[in-house]
């Protein structure tokens, strides 16, 4: 994983250097980084509780606990480092405002997120394999080890997601206009990831297969 660095202009970013063609101070390195992002998505997605951590439904952790919970297992996880792995993040994965932090997506523990804004999109996109297109067609898409059904907003970065489970993706575009029209809500975790609890099979449109 690349190191975090802090350019004085445009702030933190991932690599060896800023996009003004600067090299910025070093915060913390890729090996740091990446064992660091392993256990702050862990706690915010999955295991808030084996740090005795309180979790709202709306995914949020008060901030000072969760510094001190990282800093629990990592002496050099100060409140600079751990903000310089949020703000550089190009996923987007976390959210920090009012003194609390959260995962934007990606959990497996119950949460509602019902403060997040509502996808506005009419289309979105499902990638999945050639094995699993079948069984979506018939039942729809609905979560496996996750609380949420992730979709894209492109084509492309729906490609992009199904690759690293297939070679050979099929996409589902997915009338979201008609879904949300009918009750089902869809939210926007990111640019390019909205959340729904399923899309029944009556709201896919057609399957696209990947070139």
């Amino acid at each position: 994983m690349e190191d975090v660095r802090f350019c004085a202009e445009h702030g933190f970013y991932r690599g060896e250097v800023c996009s003004c063609g600067r090299k910025g101070e070093l915060i913390v390195d890729g090996e740091k980084v990446e064992k660091l992002s392993r256990l702050m998505v862990g706690i915010l997605r999955h295991f808030p509780e084996k740090f005795d951590l309180k979790i709202d439904e709306n995914g949020w952790v008060d901030f000072e606990a969760f510094l001190k919970a990282v800093k629990r297992r990592f002496k050099w996880a100060n409140r600079w480092v751990v903000k310089a792995i949020i703000y550089s993040d190009a996923k987007k994965r976390y959210e920090l405002k009012e003194g609390r932090i959260r995962a934007r997506y990606g959990h497996s523990i119950e949460v509602e997120l019902k403060d997040m804004p509502e996808a506005t999109e009419d289309i979105l996109y499902y990638g999945t394999s050639e094995e699993e297109a079948q069984r979506i067609t018939e039942v729809g898409i609905k979560p496996v080890k996750q609380t949420f059904v992730h979709l894209s907003t492109t084509i492309e970065k729906s490609i992009e997601v199904a690759v690293l489970r297939t070679e050979n993706p099929i996409v589902f575009e997915i009338d979201a206009k008609k879904a949300r029209e009918n009750g089902i809500r869809i939210i926007k975790a990111n640019e390019t990831i909205a959340l729904a609890k399923e899309i029944p099979p009556q709201y896919i449109l057609r399957q696209i297969k990947s070139t």
